[in-house]
């Protein structure tokens, strides 16, 4: 093994407890967040039914979020998915980020202690920006800095 191989996994491991000591960020508490977040997203007017009219099986989603946030929280590496492809081809624009968002702030900072909310909410809003960034794309809309993405003929909700 050359010298560079293994410093990323000990530069990783190292970040990881970093965020986990400033945070308090752990496993349970992902698992606390997605499980509370999602069942909010199921019961919400605007986002529950285009969620609904895509899965089916919710476990399966829930354990690939929480595998998510692992890795976008604690930096751990665990998931390995393309979520851009998935939210690409979805009936949404900014309303529906900004509703994704306004449920994720809510439940952050109600399951979570102040460090780690606002540690999820700082990379949630970073994803909402890029994914909406590429959904405009993927409608042949390219947006400058600060521009949001309204769709001109709203798709259906579902």
């Amino acid at each position: 093994m050359e010298h560079g191989e293994a410093e990323g996994p000990a530069r990783r491991a190292a970040a990881t407890a970093a965020i986990r000591a400033r945070t308090g960020i752990d496993n349970p508490m992902i698992e606390r967040l997605v499980r509370s977040f999602y069942d909010r997203i199921r019961a919400d007017a605007v986002l529950g039914p285009i969620f609904a009219a895509r899965i089916t099986d919710w476990e399966p989603h829930l354990l690939t979020m929480m595998r998510f946030w692992s890795s976008v929280a604690l930096l751990t590496g665990i998931y390995h998915g393309q979520p851009m492809p998935k939210h690409a081809v979805l009936p949404i624009d900014a309303a529906h980020f900004d509703r994704w968002l306004a449920l994720f702030r809510q439940t952050a900072r109600e399951v979570c202690p102040p460090a780690a909310a606002d540690h999820f909410i700082e990379k949630a809003e970073r994803i909402a920006e890029s994914l909406e960034l590429g959904v405009a794309l993927t409608q042949g809309t390219l947006l400058r800095k600060g521009e949001r993405f309204v769709r001109e003929d709203p798709a259906p909700a579902a």
